[in-house]
């Protein structure tokens, strides 16, 4: 069967809203915000995946998209987008840019994204693919993610594309009091779990564990990825 974008995004949201009724218990919720679903409904997931990728752009899984690296599953993007509760006054920091998937679907909820990865590859076609598809209000750069991007902070929100074995303190200062942090916890090969950090008022945080997860690992070094600067 021909690829169709209409098919399979019509497929991909229906997954979607399954997978959320298999978790409901682990996620607390029987469905996810009207406008996270609205705008995984508006991004088109197969101009973010290698060419000979796009006939299973939709599927309901992550797929490779070079330098060791992957595009989430779209439950879990969904999800994660939900538990930021991203707002369209509110400025978020996204670690972990990959092919710009995520941080198209939070350009459309929120009213600035500043996104980072540790890849200038990964980042300099990031920027060139989102530039094109229109998706202006977002600022990428190569950087070191467990350093954040201080100079625009605090940040309503910060999520992290990649798996950290511990939540980065700098990440924790760069949120703003009532902020949320959305971030996988783990080490490769063993049991991850998608945590959501909640900054309170006074600046302390309360931290709630999801479900369990398997992300590629956040790295502090460009040679841990294959990549030289």
């Amino acid at each position: 069967m021909p690829f169709s974008r209409d098919r399979g995004m019509r497929q991909m949201l229906a997954d979607i809203d399954s997978e959320v009724g298999y978790t409901r218990r682990l996620i607390g919720k029987a469905a996810l915000d009207r406008r996270v679903m609205d705008a995984m409904a508006r991004v088109p997931r197969d101009e973010f995946v290698p060419d000979e990728m796009k006939a299973l752009a939709f599927d309901n899984g992550p797929l490779p998209i070079g330098h060791g690296q992957t595009i989430s599953q779209p439950y879990i993007v969904a999800l994660m987008t939900d538990l930021l509760l991203p707002q369209a006054d509110q400025q978020v920091l996204e670690i972990g840019t990959g092919s710009g998937y995520q941080t198209a679907v939070l350009s459309l909820l929120c009213r600035q994204v500043y996104s980072m990865d540790l890849i200038p590859k990964l980042t300099d076609a990031a920027a060139s693919r989102l530039a094109r598809l229109g998706y202006a209000n977002v600022r990428i750069r190569s950087g070191n993610g467990y350093h954040g991007w201080p100079e625009h902070a605090p940040y309503h929100g910060i999520i992290v594309t990649a798996a950290a074995p511990y939540v980065p303190e700098e990440l924790i200062d760069q949120l703003a009091p009532g902020g949320r942090l959305v971030i996988p916890v783990g080490l490769p090969h063993f049991t991850q779990q998608l945590l959501l950090v909640n900054k309170d008022e006074q600046g302390r945080t309360h931290t709630r564990d999801i479900l369990s997860v398997a992300f590629v690992p956040l790295v502090d070094s460009p040679t841990a990825t294959g990549d030289e600067q």
